[in-house]
């Protein structure tokens, strides 16, 4: 399995920009240069489980949140990612959000059971 570096330094960044630190008081924090810890949120250079490790402590979220996207066991943290998204949402937003998501899981399950026969 190839971890989806994208992702990871996606998440990374918005841990980041929701703590209000810049990439410069960040990397300080975790003794990488700021172009290293750019590079790891572009997901443009692999990021060490060691740094990982210390992004994650510095950003006060788990290891997981942050690989969430490259596991398979992660429907806890997905589930806060929903429900984050639909607190900044207006009733209109939810209604929608909710019918996508209905129908999103109705392909799926269609779509399982075509593979299934």
């Amino acid at each position: 399995m190839e971890l989806d570096y994208k992702a990871i330094g996606k998440r990374i960044k918005v841990a980041r920009i929701r703590m209000e630190i810049t990439q410069e008081q960040l990397a300080d924090k975790v003794s990488v240069s700021p172009t290293h810890l750019s590079n790891i949120e572009t997901g443009s250079t692999r990021v060490s489980l060691t740094t990982i490790v210390k992004v994650a402590n510095a950003l006060n979220v788990t290891v997981d949140d942050l690989l969430c996207d490259n596991l398979v066991k992660a429907r806890p943290q997905f589930e806060r990612d929903m429900q984050s998204l639909l607190n900044g949402c207006n009733d209109h937003e939810v209604r929608v959000a909710y019918k996508v998501a209905k129908a999103a899981v109705e392909a799926v399950r269609s779509d399982e059971k075509l593979n299934q026969q």
